[in-house]
């Protein structure tokens, strides 16, 4: 069975849920390669300020890797984004502060 190519920006305007049924925002643009031709990133906003409090100082919303979605639907899942965040890990810090 062959789906339909869906454009781009079909994307903006979905809220964006971790694996975990938790709210993360809102895809607001898309950050794209163009030479390689993919999707390397979603610009989220309208964020759930509990989940970030602390990380985005004055910023109104991060960049997620594109990596990290799991499933698009009529809304998108990405990876249990809460643990990345919360474990405090050298690597999740590390991706964290260079995607926001």
């Amino acid at each position: 069975m062959n789906a339909a190519p869906e454009e781009i920006t079909s994307l903006v305007g979905r809220e964006v849920y971790s694996n975990n049924g938790v709210f993360v925002g809102e895809i607001e643009d898309v950050r794209l390669d163009l030479d390689a031709q993919t999707v390397t990133g979603l610009a989220l906003a309208e964020l759930n300020h509990q989940l970030f409090a602390g990380r985005v100082g004055g910023n109104t919303g991060v960049i997620v890797p594109y990596r990290w979605v799991r499933a698009v639907g009529d809304v998108v899942l990405i990876n249990d984004i809460i643990e990345r965040l919360d474990t405090g890990s050298d690597e999740s810090e590390t991706e964290a502060e260079v995607e926001v």
